[in-house]
């Protein structure tokens, strides 16, 4: 089963690179210490309200990361990744 988890978070445009930066840094500390990410997006809702999108391949993946260590990439990530998901996250996914 598919685990899709959404979160927003504010950001200055001015700050973009940065940002996009940061996402990919920590998608590959994620990938590199915890299995079952399958999908990692980063998009905006605004100019100044971002949405990052994590596609788990399992409940199990998700709550594993949910469980790291605090202080690893995996732990900073399951903050992203305790937010429910809304109609309206799925049809930012599908514009991402």
């Amino acid at each position: 089963m598919t685990v899709i988890s959404v979160t927003r978070f504010q950001a200055d445009p001015a700050d973009a690179e940065q940002v996009q930066a940061r996402h990919a840094a920590l998608v590959t500390a994620i990938r590199a210490t915890q299995s079952g990410l399958t999908e990692a997006r980063l998009g905006r809702l605004d100019d100044e309200t971002w949405v990052g999108v994590w596609r788990w391949d399992s409940a199990a993946s998700l709550q594993a990361a949910r469980q790291a260590a605090p202080g690893t990439p995996a732990a900073t990530a399951a903050f992203a990744l305790a937010r429910d998901v809304t109609a309206q996250d799925i049809e930012v996914l599908a514009e991402l």
